[in-house]
């Protein structure tokens, strides 16, 4: 992998650290470049204007027993790929033929939106229990590497 890889990777990281997600382990994080450039960032967290599972001590999805990778919609958070694609809409950023890095891989409901976002490259840390979202995405042609397989 290379030198940029790894520093974009570290930012994603850093940024999955402003979560407001109850549950440590899913602190995500993600960074959309273009050119060596960054275009926008994002986290997990409540959306603006709603208190978070952090804030109220505890997790909707631990206290309903709801497994991982299953039923998107029980939880306070926008998911860190989908704040960061928000972000670019905010702004009038075009992520077109962009690459994502981020710290998990992404859901299905992400990859949805990665895809029509068209952002071309996917480059995540951590596993996710959701093949269907690998499956889309490479029906769609968005290229995904997990980031300790990167070669130059």
């Amino acid at each position: 992998m290379n030198k940029w890889d790894v520093r974009f990777m570290d930012m994603a990281c850093e940024v999955a650290k402003w979560s407001s997600c109850f549950q440590t382990n899913r602190h995500v994080g993600a960074v959309i470049v273009k050119d060596k450039r960054i275009l926008t960032t994002g986290y997990n967290g409540a959306p603006s204007g709603v208190v978070s599972c952090m804030e109220k001590g505890e997790c909707i999805r631990k206290k309903l027993g709801i497994a991982s990778g299953t039923r998107h919609e029980i939880c306070y958070a926008v998911h860190a790929e989908q704040n960061a694609i928000i972000q670019a809409a905010r702004l009038g950023v075009q992520l077109l033929g962009a690459t994502l890095y981020v710290t998990h891989q992404p859901c299905v409901i992400c990859a949805k939106m990665i895809i029509n976002a068209g952002i071309a490259k996917i480059i995540y840390k951590e596993g996710y229990p959701d093949e269907f979202s690998l499956q889309l995405l490479n029906e769609a042609g968005v290229e995904v590497v997990r980031f300790d397989e990167l070669s130059d």
